[in-house]
């Protein structure tokens, strides 16, 4: 049965792979047909037009990984995965029209909220039984509704909010995959692990054409699936499945885009202006406006998402002495960079 398993995490990352690399020059075409293009503006780092919507060839190449996954796993026919389905393809047909045509930040959130509650009423929700709070257990169904619904919507925007870099939200995105991965097959929990992989492979295809100097980019198309994506799958392999570490560990591995975004909610507040409005005060902005290339840039914020996703994957081990290694390596390495930094 193992062997199986292991025969189908790679079907379902080899074929979400291929059909995302295939897909992407066919979806830039019709990026270019459809007038999805983005062009330079104050903030952005382009300085050509470039076709938006490339995040179709992630979810043309996610979509044929569950298709074929649909035939060997159970749980890809379950009433919880159609209400993932569902949801998603409401997020996919609203960054659609936000590449179109620029949609209004109320009327995707508004959507978004929608795409959640879906979700979270066909049954994927967070599992809270690890509260140690008895005279708590009869509002516990009400708090996990809530604190799923918060999560799909945060994790949604966050990762969306990270795209402006090329290859930056696919790339981090990866990384975010391949840890759920290992945590879900650490749990063995199949069924999770077949829809990270798939996340993953789907990702890692489409990433050579958006790789800086990008010749696409996925647009909201791409980085509201993602969120969306990566906030369903981690409810149900992590928050099913660790249950204390559980919060720790799914944050961790979302880390890059949920501080990122948490930071940039209470710079704009602080500064008086509207919560969702964009500005140049993200991280990957900071790091460019700093000197960084762009490449360096995206690869310096790989390695630290890689370094919070192995953080969370040692506390999932539960290993002290791993642990204490990773802190002692942690230490050394940003004692070098600020060493560097002073000598520089």
């Amino acid at each position: 049965m193992e062997g199986q398993n292991w025969l189908l995490y790679i079907s379902a990352f080899a074929t979400a792979f291929g059909v995302a690399i295939f897909t992407a020059p066919y979806v830039k075409s019709v990026a270019e047909r459809w007038g999805a293009i983005d062009y330079p503006k104050r903030r952005s780092l382009h300085k050509e037009p470039v076709p938006r919507m490339g995040g179709l060839a992630i979810v043309f190449g996610f979509a044929a990984a569950m298709a074929v996954m649909a035939l060997f796993v159970n749980e890809v026919r379950s009433i919880q995965f159609l209400g993932f389905a569902i949801g998603a393809v409401i997020i996919v047909v609203l960054g659609i029209l936000d590449d179109i045509y620029q949609l209004k930040s109320k009327t995707k959130l508004v959507v978004q909220m929608v795409a959640a509650l879906i979700v979270v009423f066909t049954g994927t929700r967070m599992s809270l039984d690890f509260l140690p709070f008895d005279f708590f257990a009869s509002d516990l169904n009400v708090v996990s509704i809530v604190l799923t619904f918060i999560w799909i919507v945060g994790i949604t925007n966050a990762v969306n909010l990270i795209d402006g870099v090329d290859g930056l939200a696919a790339g981090v995105s990866s990384i975010c995959a391949i840890c759920l991965v290992i945590l879900c097959i650490m749990a063995v929990n199949p069924s999770a692990v077949v829809l990270t992989a798939a996340l993953a492979g789907s990702c890692l295809g489409f990433l050579p054409r958006n790789f800086s100097p990008s010749e696409i980019i996925m647009g909201d198309t791409g980085a509201l699936f993602l969120g969306f994506a990566l906030a369903t799958t981690s409810i149900m392999g992590v928050f099913k499945s660790y249950a204390l570490f559980s919060v720790v560990i799914a944050v961790l591995v979302l880390a890059l885009p949920i501080f990122d975004t948490l930071f940039a909610m209470i710079r704009r507040y602080i500064q008086g202006k509207p919560i969702m409005q964009a500005d140049r005060g993200h991280l990957h902005h900071r790091l460019i406006d700093a000197g960084l290339s762009h490449r360096s840039t995206v690869i310096l914020l790989y390695g630290l998402s890689a370094l919070c996703g192995a953080v969370a994957i040692l506390i999932a081990l539960r290993d002290i002495r791993a642990i204490s290694v990773l802190v002692v390596l942690v230490v050394v390495m940003v004692s070098m960079v600020s060493v560097y930094r002073k000598r520089m």
